[in-house]
């Protein structure tokens, strides 16, 4: 009698765990490469994007600019600008000098 009773508790976990087994899953994560920005000397900035801070940002300086460079060839400048009140902050700008959202 002890085996049976052994030999159905056995069977019982082993089907237990493998209807478990099926149940689980691996969570995947997927992680997009993603271009980094290279400092770039503010001088070698596009003049559209040039332009475009001296029109729309001209009471803001510029600390630091730098510049990502996409798969498919297009660069993306990220200006990062100094306001009267010591505020910075960071602009994206295409090569146009459009601001980016």
């Amino acid at each position: 009698m002890k085996k049976v009773l052994f030999a159905v508790a056995l069977v019982m976990g082993l089907g237990s765990s493998v209807a478990f087994a099926n149940n689980m899953t691996s969570d995947v994560e997927i992680v997009a490469m993603v271009n980094e920005f290279t400092p770039l000397d503010v001088k070698e900035l596009p003049q559209a994007v040039q332009d475009a801070i001296k029109k729309d940002y001209a009471e803001s300086t510029i600390k630091e600019a730098a510049v990502e460079v996409a798969a498919d060839g297009t660069k993306t400048y990220k200006v990062t600008l100094v306001d009267a009140a010591g505020t910075e902050s960071a602009v994206l700008f295409n090569e146009k000098g459009e601001v980016l959202k």
